[in-house]
C-alpha cells in the first residue's frame, strides 16, 4: 500500500496553549485508523488541521505529496482529497436529503447533476436510507442524518475520509446504525481516520491504534489485539480502566 497522508512534527497552538506537540503519522492507502484518549487531548484539533480548517503552526501535512496549508489558494481542491463527518451532521435545514448531497458536487466539482444523483441514491440504498430522498433532516433521526453525512463525504470522491466522534450526539440505539455503515466501508478498501470514543467499534475497525494524550502521541501499534488487552503504557493502562471498571470499584 502507497503513503497517502503524512504527517511531520506537527505543532498546535492557541496563543501559548500548545494543543498538539510534534505529532508525527503516515497513513497508507486503505487503512483505518483509530484515534484514541481522553477528552480534551488534541484528537479532535488534529482532524481539523489535517483538512486544513485550522493553521498549524509549525512541521507539515501532506496528501499525495501535496501540502496542506489552511490559507493555501488550492485549500478548497485539497479538502476534496480529504473528505470529513463531523458528529452534529452540518446538514442545510431548509434542503431535503438529495438536495443536500447534490450540492457540493455540482456546484464545486461542477459535475454532471443527474450523475451525481444516480449515484447519491445508490449509496443511500448501501445504507439503508432508500426512498428518504425528499426527506428533511428534521424528518430523520439522529442515525439516519449522520448517514446521510457519510453519502455526502462519499460523493466527494475522497482519497481519505475523517471521522470526529460521529457517534456522540446519538442515543445509544442509533449507534449502531452509524457504526454499520463505517464497518462497511472499512471493508470497502476506503482510507479512513477515525477519532471515536467507542471501544468496542475501535477494536473491531482498527488496521493501527494511536493513542494520544495532552497534545502527543504515547502509543501507537498496529497489534490491535495486543493493545486492548495489554497496552504498552500505563497512561494507556489507565485510560482504558476507565472504560472497564467493576460495580465494586464504585460502590
Amino acid at each position: 500500500m502507497s503513503e497517502l497522508l503524512k504527517v511531520t512534527h506537527l505543532q498546535k497552538a492557541y496563543g501559548d496553549n500548545v494543543v498538539l506537540k510534534d505529532i508525527n503519522l503516515s497513513v497508507k492507502q486503505g487503512e483505518v485508523v483509530v484515534i484514541i484518549g481522553p477528552s480534551g487531548c488534541g484528537k479532535s484539533t488534529f482532524l481539523r488541521c489535517l483538512n486544513g480548517l485550522e493553521k498549524i503552526q509549525g512541521g507539515e501535512i501532506a496528501i499525495d505529496g501535496s501540502p496542506v496549508e489552511a490559507e493555501s489558494r488550492d485549500i478548497s481542491k485539497i479538502r476534496q482529497k480529504i473528505g470529513m463527518v463531523f458528529q452534529s451532521y452540518e446538514l442545510f435545514p431548509h434542503k431535503n436529503v438529495i438536495d443536500n448531497l447534490l450540492l457540493a458536487p455540482v456546484k464545486v466539482q461542477k459535475r454532471d447533476k443527474e450523475e451525481v444523483k444516480e449515484e447519491a441514491q445508490k449509496l443511500l440504498a448501501k445504507v439503508g436510507l432508500a426512498g428518504k430522498e425528499e426527506f428533511f433532516p428534521r424528518q430523520l433521526s439522529g442515525g439516519q442524518k449522520q448517514r446521510v453525512a457519510i453519502v455526502r463525504a462519499l460523493l466527494m470522491h475522497p482519497e481519505i475520509i475523517l471521522f470526529d466522534e460521529v457517534t456522540a450526539a446519538l442515543d445509544p440505539e442509533m449507534v449502531q446504525e452509524v457504526l454499520h455503515t463505517m464497518l462497511k466501508l472499512a471493508k470497502s478498501g476506503s482510507t479512513m481516520i477515525i477519532v471515536t470514543h467507542e471501544m468496542a467499534f475501535a477494536r473491531a475497525i482498527a488496521d493501527r491504534i494511536v493513542f494520544f494524550d495532552e497534545g502527543e502521541i504515547i502509543e501507537e501499534t498496529r497489534e490491535v489485539e495486543q493493545f486492548f488487552e495489554k497496552p504498552k503504557t500505563d497512561r494507556a493502562r489507565r485510560f482504558l480502566r476507565t472504560f472497564t471498571f467493576s460495580k465494586s470499584e464504585i460502590d
